[in-house]
């Protein structure tokens, strides 16, 4: 038990967020509801600011930890002014706009990526990649046919792993589903583990069994949510996902051949995607690109007939992978308390 009863709490303060939209332009500054939301958010930024001072001065914590999200603004403004040293965590490879405002004042900038990507000073910034489960480890040939037996699947079938993230993505599932029937006919051995989405499942069910026949069918594998994902994904030869940054770092451990196609309206996405693509670690392609008719279905296709594109993407993938990165942020916590210590 600790000694200060208010660490075994949630403990929930004000916290604005700023409403802004990727590709909207001038529109949404006209837009009376965006404002009105966005000037309402401005005073629980505030209201925020105060309920996190009094919180700080009654837990008295040596160290504040936050990954960007809006809520770490009214904390990380509460500690600098309280005198606590602060960390800020970034997993995508831009900033969030929490972090790009309480960045300043940080003693620590812990990043994802190379600190040259990010708009911070160098001499505080520290690559730490993503802290991810244990789970996630380099896939040898021997563990992913483990992993395939525990699924069903033989061990000298094609595997594509699909999945839009914990509540999936309807357009991605979309896309998928325009390019099976042909990866399915052209690949009598190919099998497809589709992790729709927390209630997509049942709708894209229907829709393959509308294009497919029996056969193909029973090579199709739906999932809605799966929370042993890494089975799934150190099953298959190649991974198509989102750009998330988690998941990306995921499959970064797992060594994986990914081909990442990011939500348009997810600008950091684009950018984690983008960043990886330009040193060779992934496939990118954009939504646009990826509704062309068969482009998906033509950029797998090359892929599965080149393994030795697969290892070479796999390689330079595993090096954006940091097994110790829970580890490392947590010295970097200790070492701003005692820094003897570490």
């Amino acid at each position: 038990m600790h000694d200060n009863p208010a660490i075994d709490q949630v403990i929930e303060v004000y916290a604005g967020k700023f409403r802004r939209y990727h590709g909207e332009g001038w529109h949404q500054i006209l837009d009376i509801k965006t404002q009105y939301l966005n000037i309402r958010d401005a005073f629980r930024v505030v209201a925020g600011l105060c309920q996190s001072w009094l919180l700080l001065g009654r837990i008295k914590p040596e160290v504040v930890f936050t990954r960007g999200g809006f809520v770490s603004v009214p904390v990380a403004l509460a500690a600098k002014l309280r005198g606590i040293k602060y960390i800020t965590h970034d997993s995508d490879s831009t900033p969030s706009l929490a972090n790009r405002l309480i960045y300043r004042w940080a003693d620590v900038n812990a990043v994802a990526m190379a600190p040259e990507t990010y708009p911070y000073p160098q001499t505080k910034t520290i690559q730490v990649g993503v802290p991810i489960s244990n789970h996630y480890i380099p896939v040898s040939d021997v563990q992913k046919n483990i992993y395939r037996k525990a699924l069903g699947v033989d061990n000298d079938d094609m595997v594509i792993c699909v999945t839009g993230g914990g509540n999936g993505a309807k357009k991605l599932n979309d896309i998928i589903r325009d390019n099976a029937a042909y990866l399915l006919k052209k690949y009598p051995k190919l099998v497809l583990l589709h992790i729709a989405g927390r209630n997509l499942d049942k709708e894209l069910g229907r829709e393959y069994d509308a294009i497919l026949d029996p056969k193909s069918r029973r090579r199709v594998i739906i999932k809605d949510f799966v929370t042993d994902l890494y089975k799934y994904s150190g099953a298959a030869d190649i991974v198509i996902a989102r750009g998330g940054a988690t998941n990306l770092a995921e499959f970064a451990a797992q060594q994986k051949a990914c081909i990442i196609i990011p939500s348009k309206q997810l600008i950091w996405n684009i950018r984690n995607a983008a960043a990886l693509a330009k040193l060779g670690a992934i496939i990118d392609l954009s939504e646009d690109q990826a509704e062309q008719e068969l482009r998906l279905a033509s950029v797998v296709s090359k892929l599965l007939n080149n393994p030795k594109q697969r290892q070479n993407m796999s390689n330079k993938f595993a090096q954006f992978a940091n097994q110790d990165a829970t580890k490392d942020i947590v010295e970097l916590i200790i070492k701003l308390i005692r820094p003897a210590v570490v």
